[in-house]
């Protein structure tokens, strides 16, 4: 590795220390309330044109929601390799720092920087390759095939019980939009006929009861809650057995997201599953950890201390319009090994949606991929 790259690589350290710092802190803050608001194969650059004929009206309005919230994103990456490639007269060492620093900046996440631009380097290398759109091209290449290349195609969907109740439990800390998630899903789901109901195990932070319940009353879904301060497992278990007894088919379950103390984390959500599992075995099918997009690589930290508390199963990533940083799917993908379920793509009820790869990637590099000389 370079000195430049050296150099960049302390920078982001204290980069991620301050965010560490930072996560701390909002851990701290108990009262924070949250804003109310009202299945791929591997791709390749050429599988995300759409052939318009193709598209169902859903699968088209998917994709709008993608371009609209990735516009941010998009705009902004386009900026850093025009900038990248500015006064371009060849690859050198100069170069590859730049391109480190640009994926930086585009909050891929050091580690995935380096592996990216050596993968280029590589390639160029090897193929003795210097015409600026070809390797404009092959960057973008990479970070494609960087989400799919360690996965299925299966991972970023849902898992659901065969029979009976599904039950997914969501975690996260306050404020990234846990409770509006839930609210979102449950509204998507019951549109498509589902029997849906909420469980407000979130007993400690103000509020957190009563925001869900507002939810429920927007989307025609019940929901099972208790007093605050109350034992989330026993409302856990007031949900799950409601569930079998009335045929629900989904159960989705809002969590506490105190970090201050992890112990007392681990051991609330230890009991939370096992209450759930000894009535529904199986369950819970999904542990869907929600972070903020706009947070960036403090996102990052919070993921990584909610695996080593719990068994995340995936990824819900809300704001992801509100940040010019979508790079944090990718960094999420190959520096924690977690497929991101669901993507938030604006402020609307159904501005949730599936992750999909393949849109993902045409919302993000669409027209950056041009015919080389």
């Amino acid at each position: 590795m370079s000195i430049f790259g050296r150099r960049k690589k302390k920078k982001l350290e204290e980069q991620e220390a301050l965010a560490q710092q930072a996560l701390e802190q909002k851990a701290n803050e108990e009262k924070t309330i949250e804003k109310k608001t009202p299945e791929e194969p591997e791709i390749s650059p050429a599988d995300t044109q759409v052939n318009p004929q193709n598209v169902t009206s859903e699968e088209a309005a998917e994709i709008d929601r993608y371009n609209r919230g990735l516009e941010k994103s998009r705009r902004t990456f386009g900026q850093k390799l025009t900038a990248l490639f500015t006064n371009f007269s060849g690859v050198d060492d100069d170069f590859y720092d730049d391109l480190e620093e640009t994926l930086i900046g585009a909050d891929v996440g050091f580690e995935t920087a380096v592996q990216i631009s050596d993968e280029v380097r590589e390639e160029i290398e090897a193929k003795h390759e210097n015409d600026q759109k070809v390797i404009s091209n092959l960057i973008v290449s990479k970070l494609v095939s960087l989400y799919t290349r360690n996965g299925t195609k299966e991972d970023n969907h849902l898992v659901f019980a065969t029979e009976g109740p599904s039950v997914f439990l969501f975690v996260g800390v306050n404020g990234v939009g846990k409770t509006t998630s839930i609210g979102k899903l449950a509204n998507r789901f019951k549109k498509r006929g589902k029997k849906v109901l909420l469980a407000a195990c979130d007993t400690f932070r103000a509020g957190a009861i009563e925001q869900l319940q507002e939810w429920g009353k927007r989307d025609g879904v019940p929901v099972v809650s208790g007093p605050e301060k109350s034992d989330p497992a026993a409302i856990v278990f007031d949900a799950v057995k409601k569930a079998k007894a009335e045929n629900y088919d989904l159960v989705l379950v809002d969590t506490a997201g105190r970090l201050q103390n992890k112990v007392n984390l681990m051991k609330e959500l230890d009991k939370m599953r096992r209450v759930i599992t000894r009535e529904i075995p199986h369950a819970p099918q999904e542990i869907l950890l929600v972070l903020d997009a706009t947070t960036g690589q403090n996102a990052m930290s919070q993921a990584k201390i909610f695996k080593e508390t719990t068994n995340v199963t995936g990824i819900i990533l809300t704001k992801l319009d509100g940040t010019a940083k979508g790079g944090i799917v990718l960094a999420i993908r190959n520096q924690l090994h977690l497929s991101v379920k669901y993507v938030g793509l604006g402020e609307q009820v159904d501005d949730l949606s599936p992750f999909s790869p393949k849109d993902f990637v045409d919302g993000l590099f669409s027209g950056f991929l041009e015919p080389a000389k």
